[in-house]
């Protein structure tokens, strides 16, 4: 059985897909970057190579920041890579970027920020694009923390782009999740309205050092104090930081930071709470590649009714409307088979 990959048109049979799992089992960078390669462009291989993966993942420690644009999320990065290295613990990180325009790719610039960093044996970075997927997390980024944890990485961290109320998505793959914001960054009431402070376990606020810090510290304890939770369960942190300064030692807050990354990784595994994490993790999984291949599907559909101009003809010029275009779509997918790709 042979199966397409990315490499020029060349095809990955089964026993080069072993082969590529051992070199990734044995930490061997170009294997790791060519599988992640694959789950991104192509569905039909990632089955696959997912099925041979999955079985060796699950025991790193998983880490989402998430928060605004402008917020410092990548300066914060580096600096728990380097707490964590400086620990004798290997690093991974997946940098979910806004898709460009154009080339649909990742915008690089965290990437180049921490390309110092992944010089290190011991330090993994990949950037990956949204692809306009909900909540600025694509059903390929979660294979490539997959693949990363089953480098044998002690740490995979995943940084997704700040677009508001859909990035709780990212709670559901991490086991803590940290939400980095500012002074000045908004109506703190308004975040949580928008339900972001709800998905963090430690909420930092970072550039300590600007006007407002004091203001919107007090507004920030008053709403955690608000928030209310059953016996026994976390309690959010609040930790200012101040990432940016000329020298690493100068940093602020960062010993606070990764000591409450620790106690609430204490109390995931003091009870239930992991396990509970981790069926939450699968579930958005499942949920992801679920409308990852409806949408195949759909584009399938309409490219059976003559594609998508065509049917947009037929709307416009009184022959159809959206809802029966929906309805006669959704009808055929229990009339066909597999897509192309998957088949």
């Amino acid at each position: 059985m042979t199966r397409p990959s990315l490499e020029g048109g060349c095809v990955l049979d089964d026993a080069s897909l072993d082969q590529l799992i051992e070199k990734l089992l044995a930490g061997e960078r170009r294997a790791v970057a060519r599988l992640i390669a694959i789950v991104e462009s192509d569905r039909r291989a990632a089955r696959e190579v997912m099925k041979r993966v999955y079985p060796h993942t699950g025991r790193a420690m998983v880490i989402g920041i998430t928060g605004a644009g402008g917020a410092g999320k990548s300066t914060l990065i580096g600096h728990i890579i380097r707490s964590y290295r400086e620990q004798g613990k290997t690093v991974g990180a997946v940098l979910i970027d806004p898709s460009s325009p154009f080339s649909g790719g990742a915008f690089l610039g965290d990437r180049v920020r921490l390309d110092k960093l992944a010089l290190d044996d011991g330090v993994y970075v990949r950037s990956m694009a949204t692809r306009g997927s909900i909540g600025g997390l694509a059903r390929a980024a979660n294979d490539a923390v997959r693949i990363i944890e089953a480098m044998g990485m002690d740490v995979v961290i995943v940084e997704t782009v700040g677009v508001g109320q859909d990035e709780v998505d990212v709670i559901q793959i991490v086991q803590t999740c940290l939400l980095v914001t500012t002074p000045g960054m908004g109506d703190d009431m308004q975040a949580m309205k928008a339900g972001v402070l709800e998905i963090a376990d430690i909420i930092v606020l970072n550039k300590a050092d600007l006007e407002k810090a004091e203001v919107s510290l007090k507004s920030l304890r008053l709403i955690l104090d608000l928030a209310t939770g059953h016996d026994g369960a976390w309690q959010p942190r609040l930790i200012s930081t101040i990432a940016a300064t000329p020298k690493v030692h100068d940093v602020v807050g960062l010993t606070e930071l990764m000591a409450g990354i620790e106690a609430h990784q204490r109390y995931l595994h003091s009870g239930q709470a992991l396990e509970w994490k981790n069926r939450q993790r699968a579930e958005q999984e499942i949920s992801l590649i679920f409308q990852d291949q409806t949408q195949q599907h759909f584009r399938d559909a309409l490219d059976r009714a003559g594609g998508k101009q065509e049917v947009l003809r037929s709307i416009l010029e009184g022959d159809g409307d959206p809802y029966s275009v929906v309805k006669e779509i959704m009808d055929s997918f229990a009339l066909v088979g597999p897509t192309e790709e998957e088949s």
